[in-house]
């Protein structure tokens, strides 16, 4: 240790100190490390352990670009949180990566799609929709033998077939064609190395299982035309082919059977020269046809200008009707003279704390036209067909979404009624301003300064509503001729939600992805000049 000598001098310190400096120093550095650094280590191994899981499976499938974009994302969180010079970044990047991920990643794969044909028919690689073609020709060979046969397992539920061709195992899977593994008597293969039996008790108990034994398909081999092993039973197997014949050099599938030979086009799909086609097709890019078709297919474009008009009605009155209610109650209940204000404010803003599909779905019942008590409280029992007549529908669909959102616009008016200045007011009374001036040149120039963005953001919403139209009802009544069974009450988000066919039917996403950037670009385009004339009003102030 060091010592203070008389004449005011530090001896420095001896060898006999160091261990015990060392020590202390050591001790420091732990105290310096903390649990914050501790759980940041953890929580950044957990984010490497998720990147390069994911960075396998999108090397097995040959995703390169997501590949690269988490190996991009990945360094970044190492840099980041584990360099002192980063400070602003580390509490930026969680948000940027959220950004990435959730905005900017699915507008653009949704813009991907809109320039592709993807969609039934489409879904996959020219490989598989040949042999979705071929399976959809298959018929069992003339003389095949049966073969016993057992049902096997490996890995995570991968199922296949064991058989025992003339004392030769084979086994394969429907990825894998049927490969030599043993040797054995006579019978169902019991012991197949590699793979796990399926016990015959677990596959007559389990539905689920059967099906998938009756649907599964080993190749014999590597060529597809040579046909695959089925079983109907789980206990034997014979050998299926398809009528349909592939020639992978040519590109055509030939029918045996007719003769037609249909040839691979550039469009996905296999088409003979009489001008049909097979029903399996494969996913390429388009360009442009979708959103061609958006613009020149008559079929389409008719419906969907009916339902581009009807869905600017409904989001711009779906705005203004609302707004114009709650501002009118908002004033009414804004005068001191009104008794029981605060009660009645809590009464007029219950609809605003009902679910909205709950609401809309008694609505729907509401309007029905054989029970609906709409038409027998108010029409005297009358049989108004609300829900069947294009116009009558528009406008029960729109009195609904006018009372599910006038609370809004109610709370929003009576706040910003409440804070317009009281001078103004009474100085404009002082000059001898009616009530009607006061309110169209002071009141309403100063609430739509506050209300203004507000208004933009419900249009927006209204635009893009889907749940009122799609739970009150379903788009409906549908528009005669209109593909895609689109409605006259149908917005374009509900247009597109038909188009993509999740709820059932033919889909078509490319086509819906294109017309999903259509709608992008024009809620964009008209928030974009409505804010920009906003700026405006600020000038009021």
């Amino acid at each position: 240790m060091s010592v203070k000598q008389a004449d005011g001098r530090v001896s420095p310190p001896s060898d006999d100190d160091a261990p015990r400096r060392s020590s202390e120093s050591h001790a420091r550095g732990w105290r310096g490390v903390g649990w914050g650094f501790i759980v940041k280590l953890i929580l950044v191994a957990l984010i490497n352990a998720f990147g390069v899981m994911v960075v396998i499976s999108a090397f097995r499938v040959e995703s390169w670009i997501i590949l690269g974009a988490m190996v991009v994302l990945v360094a970044a969180v190492d840099v980041v949180y584990f360099s002192r010079r980063a400070l602003p970044l580390k509490y930026l990047l969680p948000g940027l990566i959220f950004l990435f991920t959730f905005q900017v990643f699915i507008f653009g794969y949704t813009a991907y799609i809109a320039f592709t044909n993807y969609g039934t028919g489409h879904a996959g690689t020219q490989e598989q929709a040949v042999q979705a073609a071929l399976i959809q020709g298959e018929r069992r060979v003339e003389g095949s033998p049966t073969y016993p046969l057992t049902v096997v397992e490996r890995g995570l539920g991968e199922l296949g077939f064991a058989i025992n061709d003339d004392g030769t195992v084979l086994v394969g899977s429907e990825l894998e064609p049927l490969a030599e593994v043993g040797e054995m008597g006579a019978g169902a293969p019991t012991d197949v190395p590699g793979w796990t039996i399926v016990e015959r008790s677990r596959l007559l108990s389990d539905q689920a299982l059967q099906q998938t034994v009756i649907d599964l398909r080993v190749p014999v081999s590597e060529d597809p035309n040579d046909g695959s092993i089925r079983s109907r039973d789980g206990s034997s197997g014979a050998v299926y082919e398809s009528t349909l014949v592939w020639d992978e050099q040519a590109q055509t599938i030939t029918d045996t059977t007719t003769g037609t030979v249909y040839h691979a086009s550039d469009r996905g799909s296999f088409v003979a020269d009489d001008g049909s086609s097979l029903p399996a097709g494969w996913f390429v890019g388009v360009g442009f046809d979708n959103f061609v078709k958006i613009f020149t297919d008559p079929r389409l474009a008719e419906p969907l200008l009916l339902v581009t008009a009807w869905t600017f009605a409904f989001a711009i009155l779906s705005v203004l009707v609302p707004f114009a209610l709650g501002l009118l109650f908002a004033l009414v209940f804004n005068d001191p003279r009104v008794r029981g204000r605060k009660v009645l404010r809590t009464l007029f803003i219950l609809p605003y704390a009902f679910p909205v599909f709950l609401s809309a779905l008694v609505f729907r019942g509401m309007f029905n036209a054989e029970f609906g008590v709409i038409n027998d409280l108010f029409f005297f029992g009358a049989n108004i067909n609300w829900l069947g007549d294009p116009w009558l529908a528009r406008f029960a669909v729109l009195f609904v979404n006018v009372w599910l959102s006038f609370p809004y616009w109610f709370l929003v008016c009576t706040g910003a009624l409440q804070a317009i200045p009281t001078d103004a007011l009474e100085a404009a009374e002082i000059d001898g301003a009616s009530r009607p001036r006061r309110f169209w040149s002071i009141i309403l120039p100063l609430l739509l300064v506050s209300t203004a963005p507000l208004a933009i953001a419900s249009f927006a919403v209204g635009f893009n509503n889907f749940t009122v139209i799609y739970l009150f009802n379903n788009g409906g009544p549908s528009i005669p001729g209109a593909p895609y069974a689109l409605g006259y009450t149908d917005i374009l988000i509900s247009a597109i939600y038909d188009i993509s066919g999740v709820s059932g039917g033919a889909a078509d996403f490319g086509l819906a992805s294109a017309l999903a950037i259509v709608v992008f670009i024009v809620v964009g385009a008209i928030a974009a000049i409505s804010f920009r004339q906003t700026r405006r009003l600020e000038e009021f102030q």
